[in-house]
């Protein structure tokens, strides 16, 4: 038998230096915590929400669709045909009348304006109001929230004003929405996360609301925020000074490629500075359970037919292309976009699942495939299946019956981490 080298000192003097280290990756890096999250985010300006602003969105997006060949046929645009393109129609259609709009954000900044105070004043409690009567009657999207004014020095006082007034309705109302999302916009420093972090503070005390009730996305629409004036990345900070209140990362097109002098006609999602951006964006929140959002694109679906199976054929295009690279979310800004956004984000998890169920079922059953998967490519195939349940493009008894594991089983190989099984699955 070898000598031992290593004794109990070692391990406690190994443990003692690494204490530092074990602790930074429990509380910084715990993953992501299986939850849904939304495909996409719909923006609106705040003065036109209405209660029934989602079921109208889905309505005028099926009318759209219906005078142009219908969803199936809208499939084929996009690359889908036989069985899968049925299937997807079906899946589509249902979403559009059930639930059209996952998040929504009512607009302050850009697709708000300057309309003086007076203005801004009454449309900030009105649509606290108008989100506690959606929430009241269940037609609110399952997360909903405001963008508010950035808190460059222009806008610092009348962003924060705006955030007062609709967080006081939606208290004084008794109807905070579970799903509730705030978005900082043109974020450029460290210090401005932080001054938000406080704003959520005072406004949880303020507002007897708990502790780190109060959660904020974070958009990332200025080079500064990439790499800053010292020559590191600020964006890589954003996770370790708030102590777990950014909920997300959303990557703002145009105002980050206006940044950067890129003329208007190239300005795009697709952009090389833009995939620059993003990869920084996904190293930065790896491991932290932050969430990533791509922007969006401003080729609305509208005009004559070409032109708007033109746009179609972009968006989806899109929408796939940031699937494909680890962007599950983007932003939505016409009703005619939302059937491309869930066409191409269920073809997406149809089309990969019966290859990931497969190398997940010899996985988890040991059985000698073509390809060796470790644990770490096991929990990616994983999520990816507990991603399309989530987002009702797989079912998940669709999914027991291809990889040999119930819902819970899949839940634990997604996020081992997790200490329990976590509700909220789309069936």
């Amino acid at each position: 038998m070898a000598t031992a080298i290593f004794g109990p000192e070692d391990y406690e003097r190994l443990d003692a230096d690494l204490a530092g280290t074990d602790r930074l990756l429990e509380k910084n890096y715990p993953g992501e915590d299986g939850s849904r999250q939304p495909v996409h985010t719909v923006y609106v300006p705040a003065d036109q929400f209405t209660p029934s602003l989602a079921q109208d969105w889905g309505s005028q997006a099926l009318d759209v669709v219906a005078s142009e060949g219908g969803m199936e046929q809208l499939c084929h645009l996009l690359g889908l045909d036989g069985a899968l393109a049925a299937e997807v129609a079906a899946k589509a259609t249902a979403k559009l009348e059930i639930e059209p709009i996952e998040d929504l954000r009512l607009d302050f900044e850009d697709g708000y304006g300057d309309r003086g105070d007076l203005a801004e004043d009454a449309d900030a409690q009105h649509a606290a109001d108008a989100v506690s009567s959606a929430v009241a009657e269940g037609s609110a999207p399952p997360y909903i929230g405001i963008r508010f004014k950035c808190f460059e020095a222009a806008t610092r006082r009348r962003g924060l004003r705006t955030l007062e007034l609709f967080m006081a309705g939606l208290a004084g109302n008794g109807n905070l929405p579970e799903g509730l999302v705030l978005t900082l916009p043109k974020v450029s420093t460290v210090d401005q996360v932080r001054a938000m972090d406080y704003a959520c503070g005072r406004l949880e005390s303020g507002l007897g609301l708990a502790a780190g009730r109060l959660r904020f996305e974070v958009q990332v629409e200025t080079p500064q925020l990439i790499l800053g004036s010292s020559g590191g990345s600020p964006v890589a900070q954003l996770p370790h000074v708030t102590d777990g209140r950014i909920s997300a990362l959303h990557y703002g097109t145009y105002d980050y490629s206006a940044s950067l002098q890129i003329a208007a006609e190239y300005q795009s999602m697709e952009h090389p500075a833009a995939d620059l951006a993003k990869q920084i964006m996904q190293l930065a929140v790896a491991g932290t359970g932050i969430r990533l959002s791509d922007g969006s694109t401003n080729v609305k679906p509208v005009g004559t037919p070409e032109e708007i199976r033109s746009a179609w054929a972009l968006h989806g295009r899109l929408v796939r292309r940031s699937l494909e690279r680890g962007y599950y979310q983007g932003w939505d800004m016409h009703p005619a976009q939302l059937p491309t956004r869930f066409i191409a984000t269920y073809a997406f998890y149809r089309q990969g699942l019966p290859a990931a169920a497969q190398r997940l079922r010899n996985y988890v059953a040991q059985t000698q495939g073509g390809i060796m998967d470790e644990p770490a490519t096991a929990r990616a195939l994983a999520s990816f299946i507990y991603r399309g349940v989530l987002c009702g493009a797989v079912g998940a008894d669709e999914v027991t019956q291809l990889t040999g594991v119930d819902e819970a089983q899949l839940v634990r190989l997604a996020h081992p981490r997790l200490a329990t099984t976590l509700p909220g699955a789309h069936k």
